[in-house]
């Protein structure tokens, strides 16, 4: 995968502008607060004018029939973690404690009340993530201040605390927590339910821990899919139980996951309202499985495409994909077939002679095996996700139910939902996080629904993800890879439209995006700055964070 690059002389008048930019606004960065600097913006909201404090001592009110649920429970725990960061808020509530003491709290909002309406846990796609919030100032009626989350759902509850964290700022002056632009009415749902992004654990190993800090730090975009490319033709660092020896494959002994592992990230994200997709690419990008089981290749010179004329080829798949039902109970499953050079198959007798014997072509035997791979995984309950160049090559031999994945460019996802086919999509030329040339306003306005118009084709498109392709990305910089142009999508894939499709975006959107990637850094997340030539770059120059 080669990354685009400009001329020299463009990219040094560009440093020049980007620090001259930065330098003219480091004196004074002021926001505008005309703007909602929620982010992604929900789809209705009102606010006032008053200024409200939030009680240190923060307590949780949780009813409904999901009123018993450690997901909310935990998670409020994190989101107060958060809002009282600073460690200085504590001081600040032992003092205004002794201020009134004797008398009634000091603070405006001392309670937090959600109420989730049903105790069914099961995170699928399409799962309710509406919520509506509350926070007002106490009229006096009550003893004790109060906002309010309701949802029908725990995982609606989730995107409520996280509105509700980013609704909350630390006031230097009067070392408290605050609430700005009082009251506040929110309602809110995601646009679509399939908001995701994609993760390549193969090209470079991301140890577990960064992979939850990346989960984590998809909640405060309200992304809700971690796409797991775990594996490719580079390695095949999964653990499968049925066939021992696939892990060979990993770059090292010390560079894999157990199952252990895969059953803790799962679990992790759940948590945090986020499905994990896996993938299983076949039958191309699969070099790395013959290092366990060699008789996978064709032949020592041909390793991938995997061996189509062996059912030990498919004896494997099925062990693998039945290995990974068991972890990974989202409905969706990746089996890839993208970028599949089926030329060494004519080039090697045994697999040669088997096309003369089925009288197939490479091209014909190319469906075949995406096709029984198909197969395999709606044997197993799961919803069969496919790179488009499957749709591409032979859309009318698909299973109906499969999802087409886009990624080679704009118009697939017209041409397969009026096929009928369900559609993600993920525009390389915009939202493939490798592609370091892609300003942050490409990413921000490219819209899933470009070219269909019709309403029960749009349904069919669930959705859409970011890709963070791993050939030059590790440990040492995932993070600013992904963000803050991940956010970007994120708001195109929550909000509505209209709302965030008006107007000079430089105007109404910027400003809430520089503020976003600082919210980022400040919740520890290593978001590169926005106005970068090149994602990930480190800043220019001196400067406020809200004018990189």
């Amino acid at each position: 995968m080669s990354l685009n690059s400009s001329k020299p002389i463009t990219i040094f008048f560009t440093a020049i502008l980007a620090l001259f930019f930065t330098l003219a606004l480091s004196f004074s960065v002021d926001l505008n607060q005309s703007l909602t600097y929620i982010w992604p913006l929900p789809s209705q909201f009102t606010s006032g004018n008053d200024i409200l404090s939030v009680d240190p001592d923060l307590s949780l009110s949780l009813s409904g029939n999901g009123g018993r649920s450690r997901i909310v429970k935990e998670a409020f725990d994190r989101y107060k973690a958060i809002i009282f960061k600073q460690s200085s808020s504590r001081a600040a509530y032992v003092y205004i404690k002794n201020v009134f003491r004797g008398l009634r709290s000091g603070y405006d909002i001392t309670k937090l009340s959600i109420i989730v309406n049903s105790d069914n846990e099961e995170l699928q796609l399409g799962v309710d993530e509406s919520y509506s919030l509350f926070v007002a100032k106490n009229n006096g009626q009550s003893i004790i201040g109060e906002a309010t989350i309701e949802a029908n759902t725990v995982y609606g509850a989730l995107r409520g605390l996280e509105t509700f964290s980013q609704l909350c700022s630390f006031d230097f002056e009067t070392k408290s927590v605050q609430v700005y632009k009082a009251p506040w009415y929110i309602q809110d749902e995601p646009r679509f339910a399939f908001r995701g992004l994609m993760l390549d654990t193969s090209r470079h190993y991301l140890p577990v821990d960064v992979i939850k800090e990346i989960i984590e730090s998809m909640s405060y975009a309200k992304l809700n899919v971690l796409h797991w490319h775990i594996l490719d033709e580079q390695s095949f660092p999964l653990e499968v139980p049925s066939y021992p020896k696939l892990w060979q494959g990993a770059y090292t002994k010390w560079e894999r996951y157990t199952v252990d592992d895969a059953y803790a990230i799962v679990s992790f994200a759940k948590m945090r309202g986020i499905n994990v997709m896996a993938e299983v690419d076949v039958p191309g990008h699969a070099e790395s499985w013959g290092a366990g089981y060699p008789d996978l290749w064709p032949s020592p010179t041909c390793k991938e495409p995997l061996d189509v004329a062996k059912n030990f080829t498919f004896e494997v798949i099925s062990g693998i994909l039945t290995d990974m039902r068991k972890i990974f109970p989202f409905e969706l499953f990746h089996l890839g077939g993208d970028e599949v050079n089926t030329d060494c198959w004519n080039s090697t007798p045994h697999v040669k002679q088997w096309l003369q014997d089925h009288n197939m072509t490479t091209k014909e035997a190319y469906q075949y095996f995406v096709l029984k791979a198909q197969e395999i995984a709606i044997s197993k309950n799961w919803t069969p996700v496919n790179w488009e160049e499957t749709f591409n090559t032979f859309a009318t031999k698909l299973n109906p139910q499969t999802v087409v994945h886009n990624w080679l460019g704009p118009g697939v996802c017209p041409k397969a939902v009026a096929k009928g086919f369900k559609c993600i999509y993920s525009n390389q030329g915009v939202w493939y996080l490798d592609h370091l040339d892609v300003p942050w306003n490409n990413t921000y306005t490219a819209e899933p629904l470009e070219g269909i118009d019709e309403a029960s084709q749009q349904e069919l498109v669930i959705g859409g993800e970011v890709c963070m392709w791993g050939e030059t990305a590790d440990a040492s910089n995932v993070q600013q890879t992904i963000w803050p142009r991940a956010a970007a999508a994120a708001e195109r894939l929550w909000s509505r439209r209209e709302a965030i499709s008006t107007g000079n975006i430089t105007l109404t959107a910027l400003p809430r995006f520089h503020y976003f990637r600082c919210l980022l850094n400040r919740r520890g997340v290593q978001a590169a700055p926005v106005a970068n030539f090149y994602a990930r770059q480190p800043p220019t120059g001196a400067g406020s964070c809200y004018a990189q």
